[in-house]
């Protein structure tokens, strides 16, 4: 699916992946010359800012599964001058990268899509120098204006989908402690989070509808028989008229969670 986003996933004129790269790349701090590899690249947003403190000679890798989103993430910072930035079709599950170690590992609203979160972490845990770092965020609380919403897609959901761990609703992803617990249990310590609300503006339903198109939520327009979309839009652009601000804008709010994590020295592998 992320290969038929890659050209319209953060592009559709929403300021999304943006703010919630700066919560990573802020909390993180990384620092000149330190090197990081980022986990589920996307289009290289975290790249991008954490180039800006690292400096010019200090090593960046991203990796994805997705070849299209590889591919606009290369066009991405080739634009922004970051050429040197390496790229690696991978499988986030489990890195392989023959003992290459990074002063820091980040991965931005990946962990939830993994089957095993817990061995992914552990798998990451190992591309960690000594005293190196982690930092991840996921998906927290949501507007409940736009759960409404969001509910007009749940009579044609597969069981699958209703549980999703993306939501935040269900399991480990749905507080803050349960997901530290995951980083305690792949042999992490001293696990830090923080929570922030992101903004999501839209222009009216129609841009709503293109922005789900181009991201994950892609899935769930796919599980809607084709005889039925108009009357899911229909119903969305109903729901989505209580979230219209002053502005005259659709105003959706969002928090994101920032969770960081090291391993103490001498800790068993």
């Amino acid at each position: 699916m992320f290969d038929v986003l890659s050209t319209s996933y953060d592009a559709v004129g929403v300021d999304f992946f943006g703010p919630i790269a700066d919560q990573l790349v802020g909390h993180l701090s990384p620092a000149r010359g330190e090197s990081l590899i980022d986990i589920g690249c996307g289009k290289g947003q975290v790249l991008i800012r954490a180039a800006k403190h690292v400096g010019q000679t200090a090593r960046l890798m991203g990796i994805d599964v997705s070849p299209g989103m590889l591919d606009q993430a290369r066009a991405v910072l080739d634009r922004a001058g970051l050429a040197r930035v390496e790229l690696r079709e991978m499988d986030a599950q489990d890195p392989h990268l023959d003992g290459e170690l990074f002063d820091i590992v980040a991965s931005s609203l990946v962990l939830f899509f993994i089957p095993d979160p817990v061995r992914a972490l552990g798998s990451w845990r190992t591309l960690l120098a000594p005293a190196g770092r982690i930092g991840i965020t996921t998906f927290g609380g949501r507007d409940p204006r736009w759960e409404e919403v969001d509910s007009v897609f749940t009579p044609y959901l597969p069981a699958g989908m209703l549980d999703a761990r993306t939501s935040g609703a269900n399991g480990p992803f749905a507080s803050d402690d349960g997901v530290a617990g995951l980083f305690r249990e792949a042999g992490f310590s001293s696990v830090q989070t923080w929570n922030t609300d992101v903004d999501v503006t839209l222009t009216d339903a129609a841009h709503w509808r293109t922005w789900t198109m181009s991201v994950g939520q892609r899935a769930m327009w796919e599980a809607v028989p084709a005889d039925k979309v108009a009357e899911v839009q229909e119903h969305a652009t109903e729901r989505l008229s209580n979230c219209i601000g002053d502005d005259g804008q659709i105003h959706l709010t969002q928090t994101i969670r920032t969770t960081l994590a090291g391993v103490t020295p001498g800790s068993a592998e």
